[in-house]
């Protein structure tokens, strides 16, 4: 190829082309024919606006977070289905005192501190 005489060739699909015959010229007609093409293909792709995506999107998360809660409360139900009476009564009891207390937490009165519980 380093010889004078020889032609470089490309190859496009299966027709070979030598570089003299693809001119400036050319190349821009086989471009701007390309992005002809090439535009319906983007115009086509736009199919939902912008807006009705958003709300696709939130209603998908809101759908999303409904099915983990109700999936978390039919396996705390079944956990609960797995304990003996004792067990759930003491759940449910320690459940609510937690619920009354909030955030800050349960502190026992000063003699259960002081002598503990029976459990």
């Amino acid at each position: 190829m380093a010889k004078l005489g020889i032609r470089r060739r490309h190859e496009i699909g299966t027709l070979y082309v030598t570089s003299q015959s693809m001119r400036p010229g050319h190349i821009r007609f086989l471009l701007l024919v390309l992005l002809a093409c090439a535009a319906p293909a983007v115009h086509a792709q736009e199919g939902i606006s912008k807006k009705q995506q958003e709300k696709i999107q939130a209603r998908k998360k809101k759908d999303d977070k409904k099915d983990v809660k109700k999936e978390e409360k039919r396996l705390y139900k079944q956990h609960l289905a797995n304990q003996d009476k004792a067990t759930r009564k003491r759940m449910k009891h320690h459940k609510r005192r937690a619920d009354n207390q909030g955030n800050t937490g349960h502190r026992d009165p000063f003699l259960r501190r002081l002598f503990g519980t029976k459990h």
